[in-house]
């Protein structure tokens, strides 16, 4: 097949959407209410975190990263979805498709070193809480808060660099939403450099804060068996979120990449995109919802935001009753 660069492919098409035909704007509207739920939840809980003094601890901080990378994964993905969900042509341009990837990928990047963070957060909470304050400075909170989006954010610039120098022999991503290494497969030329840098970049990115991860709860761990009752308390309670997020999130990690490198064909369509979609869809929602379900403090301020406002409601009807009332 003729040989032709990427820059001078017009478009991609994206082979995994089907029509659903009478069903198209009930998925729509289903897909746009959950989308707007992923928004709501997140920016509530970020305004929540920033507007309350009592919540300008490190582990709030790093909460409030979590969720803003929430928005921006999920911001990645659904505005094309709804649009490809109406359209009758299922294709992206050039730069848009590799926009797509550069901001998906550094999602993914950026969730599992944010939640490196935190699990070395809690290790340092739980481990050693009389020197926390001293270790956990707000220098160093910047300095991680840093760690967790810089490194993810070069990795995958250098990523889209050499993906998109590649010669390719085809257009076609069977998926619905824009894929490295699906473009990776396209090539018709040499795909080392790729492939070696793909490895390298999983282990900073990746295989590094899971070591991170391993380390502290292997230590928390030591120390709640060893320790007193109100230590495991304490560890539960701040460690269920975490460990219950990023198990959510690996499993869906962990099926895009079986899907990418294996062959799949013998599970059915649909399923096969529910589950590639899972770490961009449910992992947004499920964050928000598990650490203000979870985290005492925020759960508590939400709580009197909520009856403040009720109570502010209730006392406005209350007025303008008595208003009506005198002037009869």
């Amino acid at each position: 097949m003729k040989m032709m660069n990427s820059s001078h492919v017009s478009h991609f098409t994206l082979g995994a959407y089907s029509d659903p035909g009478l069903y198209t704007h009930v998925i729509f509207v289903f897909v746009l209410c959950f989308y707007l739920l992923i928004i709501v939840a997140n920016l509530l809980l970020i305004v929540v975190i920033c507007m309350n003094r009592s919540l300008h601890e490190p582990m709030y901080v790093f909460v409030c990263s979590l969720f803003v990378n929430e928005l921006y994964g999920s911001t990645s993905l659904f505005p094309a979805l709804l649009l490809h969900i109406l359209s009758n042509i299922h294709t992206i341009s050039v730069p848009l498709c590799f926009l797509q990837i550069f901001s998906v990928y550094s999602y993914g990047s950026i969730e599992f070193t944010n939640l490196a963070v935190m699990s070395y957060d809690r290790y340092l909470a739980i481990c050693y809480p009389l020197q926390y304050k001293a270790h956990m400075t707000s220098s160093k909170v910047f300095l991680l808060i840093a760690g967790i989006w810089f490194p993810p954010v070069v990795a995958v610039s250098v990523t889209v660099c050499l993906t998109s120098s590649l010669h390719l022999c085809g257009n076609v991503i069977d998926k619905v939403y824009c894929d490295n290494y699906a473009i990776i497969k396209l090539s018709c030329g040499d795909t080392r450099v790729n492939n070696v840098y793909e490895l390298i970049a999983t282990s900073l990115t990746v295989c590094a804060p899971l070591s991170v991860i391993v380390f502290s709860y292997v230590r928390i761990l030591k120390v709640c068996f060893s320790g007193c009752k109100q230590t495991r308390q304490k560890a539960v309670s701040t460690c269920t979120p975490h460990l219950a997020s990023l198990l959510n999130f690996s499993f869906g990690v962990c099926f895009e990449v079986l899907q990418s490198r294996f062959d799949m064909s013998s599970v059915p369509m649909i399923l096969r995109i529910f589950l590639s979609l899972y770490f961009l869809t449910c992992q947004p929602l499920f964050n928000p919802v598990m650490y203000g379900l979870k985290l005492s403090k925020i759960r508590h301020v939400c709580k009197h935001l909520l009856l403040s406002k009720c109570h502010s409601s209730f006392s406005m009807f209350e007025q303008l009753q008595y208003q009506q009332h005198k002037g009869q």
